[in-house]
């Protein structure tokens, strides 16, 4: 009898401690959103890294050093797509499976993931939990005060987008895996091997990292047209977002129904999409090391890749090390806008840009507001991107100065590595295999920080938004 009395006063205890963790789990799920995914990402980062330094996991059967392993595990769950190793050789069956993982949790974003683990603290999608998942889909959030229901995604579809996040990413990497695998087929890989590569390219496509699982990357499929198209559909559907993939399942082509959201998030990638192939063309036509050699077709289809891959995407035919020094900067400057808010892609964002050139354009034509599609884009929101932009800039400056004395090499290389592993692209000169560990950690830091965003770091670390009752004078100083 005694002896039952200690073991249900023990389990007793341990229930309530259980309880207690559990109670404070779902707390911090709700307190501070931005605050509880940034300690998400940090969390599935050294566990990733953890696994990573196993020795099951890489292909040699011994432990991977702890700066390979870290920056492995922060550019899988970033989907950042840069590698300090040769991902496909240095891997293990075991490892590879992480990556593929990895790249899937990573590409449900660091609001929308917390949102997620939430719900299944909560066991319901309460108004807290709605706010940590709209806040994906709309950064305003992130920073309190008023938001306009019209914008994005209304904070009653919450529960409804979090469905379309899971089954989009479900069913589009499905889609693109069954494309694929012909191709793969017809490539020279082998069936068994092809049911494996299949999924994970089309995993890489979608979220946008860019890994391959072979050594050769992309090069046997170079020809592959059917293939190559294949991936950069993936790319654009990874990169458009979320709430975009929502509108369109919703409102299909019925344009006018479109968020504004959706309207300037669709026609400015189209816009740099179709910008960047045109100056890639031009500026690389002539380069025997990359379009030069090619044919009128291969030159212009190539040119097209590259611009969609720059974009986030992260694969590539060419060697970009060999690329002009100004076409590295086209290519920094399309890697450093991005994609979409609330998806896979990295940059500043595409509306970003919109916004801050609709506010350029008024500002040229005298008008009191920014005004687009008949509606009107408040000052809060071009604050916002602004600020984006600053802190941006700010972060790619401090690493690329920092790296660059690290490694005394070319600024115009390091510059492209930094932005694309700030923008999460995965494109590189080659600089990054080679960096030392210091550098190591400083890219990884900066790949954290551009998957993580701006915004949500910075209202990570404020502290509650503060209302102001009173008003002080205007004096306007000079600007220009």
């Amino acid at each position: 009898m005694a002896d039952r009395s200690v073991g249900a006063i023990v389990l007793h205890r341990l229930g309530g401690f259980g309880r207690s963790a559990w109670d404070a789990g779902r707390d911090l799920a709700t307190a501070s959103p931005s605050r509880f995914a940034v300690l998400i990402f940090s969390t599935l980062i050294l566990v990733f890294t953890t696994l990573f330094s196993l020795p099951a996991a890489s292909a040699s059967g011994r432990a991977t050093p702890f700066a390979d392993a870290l920056f492995t595990a922060v550019s899988t769950i970033c989907v950042a797509g840069l590698a300090t190793v040769d991902m496909a050789t240095h891997w293990s069956p075991f490892g590879h499976v992480l990556i593929y993982i990895g790249v899937n949790v990573g590409a449900l974003g660091v609001l929308t993931l917390a949102s997620i683990l939430g719900l299944v603290i909560s066991k319901r999608l309460g108004l807290r939990a709605k706010l940590i998942a709209a806040g994906d889909s709309n950064p305003m959030r992130a920073h309190g005060g008023p938001v306009n229901e019209g914008q994005a995604v209304r904070l009653g579809e919450v529960g409804l987008l979090l469905r379309t996040v899971a089954l989009s990413t479900l069913v589009i990497e499905a889609g693109l895996a069954i494309l694929l695998y012909p191709s793969l087929l017809f490539g020279g890989v082998d069936p068994l091997t092809a049911l494996w590569e299949a999924p994970y390219y089309a995993a890489m496509a979608f979220t946008n990292t860019g890994f391959s699982p072979n050594a050769e990357g992309l090069q046997p499929f170079a020809q592959d047209y059917v293939m190559l198209t294949v991936l950069m559909a993936g790319v654009f559907l990874g990169s458009i977002g979320f709430p975009v993939i929502f509108t369109l399942w919703r409102h299909q082509w019925h344009v006018r129904a479109w968020s504004l959201h959706a309207k300037l998030t669709i026609i400015t990638t189209i816009i740099l999409f179709f910008t960047g192939a045109g100056v890639f063309l031009l500026l690389e036509y002539d380069n025997p090391a990359t379009f030069g050699s090619m044919e009128a077709w291969d030159t212009t289809f190539q040119a097209f890749f590259i611009s969609a891959m720059t974009r986030s995407g992260g694969f590539s035919i060419i060697d970009i090390g060999e690329m002009h020094g100004s076409s590295l900067i086209v290519g920094s400057m399309l890697m450093f806008v991005g994609g979409g808010s609330a998806s896979t892609a990295g940059g500043i964002k595409v509306t970003t840009l919109a916004v801050l050139a609709l506010a350029v354009w008024s500002e040229a034509k005298g008008r009191p507001s920014v005004q687009v599609f008949r509606r009107r884009i408040p000052s809060d929101v071009q604050r916002v991107a602004l600020s984006v932009v600053a802190w941006s800039a700010t972060i790619v400056a401090i690493g690329t100065v920092t790296i660059a004395q690290i490694t005394k090499a070319p600024v115009d290389e390091v510059l492209f590595d930094v932005i694309s592993g700030f923008a999460t692209v995965g494109l590189s000169t080659g600089l990054t295999a080679e960096l030392p560990d210091p550098a190591v950690y400083v890219m990884a830091l900066v790949m954290f920080m551009g998957r993580v965003g701006t915004v949500t770091l910075a209202a990570a670390v404020a502290a509650a938004s503060r209302s102001q009752l009173y008003a002080l004078p205007v004096e306007r100083p000079i600007v220009g």
